[in-house]
């Protein structure tokens, strides 16, 4: 396991409840250290890793998508042989995804994408894998994912070849985005309805037992709501990781209509926007041809 992020040190935790060796390796020897304490066999180097390991290998990277995957996928071809596998379980594009197996099957290596689920709620509840690459490879590796899934028949799938895991996740992503739109724009028009003084915490509670909207994310709405009935602390600055823009772009791409998802991944972008021009343009035009008043900063 290379990437001993949380997520990483949560799966390869899981892996060792599931009886597999795993060898963990990082940048940050700390890191090494605590995942050392949890059971992890620790590597100093990639190529440290890469010798403690028996061909035919199989090496997960966890590491941010984009250039930190090129680059470490440059570091280990030099060091792997014929055979080896490499696990990409980040959040990369499929398109480099399917850039990146075709060089490494030129070289001999094989890539399965992994598309993976579950945060930091996986080490208990399992994760869910959407995976890519050739049969063989896939098959060679059921029993990892069979460990990290929740059930060995439950929340994995070989969904098709090299690139179609992170397509698949993206997807997911995609359809995360306008789930938690829908939610928050609900809970947000109960709020502003003082004069029933609704507790929201209690409607989420409610909801999250027979009702057709209970899903994992309102269960955490109603942690967070318990926690913090106003949300007090909590900036209105919602971040994106990439994989919602991958989607809509894709949507455009295949001509397919996707404006829950697109709107969803807008007002992420809209919430960073603290002196939006847009909206004082939109004030300014409404003093101009009505007459309407706007409001000057102070």
């Amino acid at each position: 396991m290379i990437g001993l992020g949380r997520m990483g040190a949560n799966m390869a935790q899981r892996l060792l409840r599931g009886g597999h060796r795993v060898v963990g390796y990082s940048r940050t020897p700390a890191t090494v250290q605590r995942a050392v304490e949890k059971g992890v066999e620790g590597a100093d180097s990639l190529a440290g890793l890469v010798g403690k390991l028996a061909a035919p290998r199989a090496v997960w990277l966890m590491v941010p998508a984009g250039d930190p995957v090129d680059h470490m996928l440059q570091a280990l071809t030099s060091l792997l042989t014929s055979g080896d596998v490499i696990v990409d379980g980040g959040n990369s594009h499929y398109k480099d995804t399917v850039r990146r197996a075709a060089s490494l099957k030129e070289q001999g290596l094989q890539l399965v994408d992994v598309g993976t689920s579950g945060g930091v709620w996986g080490l208990d509840e399992g994760y869910s894998l959407m995976v890519g690459g050739e049969k063989g490879a896939v098959e060679r590796l059921r029993p990892i994912f069979e460990s990290l899934a929740p059930a060995p028949d439950q929340g994995w799938g070989h969904v098709g070849p090299s690139g179609a895991g992170h397509f698949v996740k993206m997807v997911h992503n995609g359809i995360e985005y306008g789930l938690m739109q829908a939610y928050a724009e609900g809970f947000a028009i109960m709020e502003r309805k003082v004069e029933f003084g609704l507790d929201l915490h209690q409607v989420a509670e409610v909801w999250r037992y027979g009702s057709v909207v209970r899903s994992w994310l309102l269960d955490l709405i109603a942690q967070v709501l318990a926690e913090s009935p106003h949300l007090s602390g909590v900036a209105p600055y919602v971040a994106d990781s990439g994989e919602g823009r991958w989607t809509a772009f894709e949507a455009i791409d295949l001509d397919v209509a996707a404006p829950v998802i697109t709107l969803g991944l807008l007002q992420r972008l809209h919430s960073r926007d603290a002196r939006s021009f847009a909206d004082r343009l939109l004030a300014a035009l409404r003093h101009e041809f009505g007459g309407h008043e706007f409001r000057r900063e102070q």
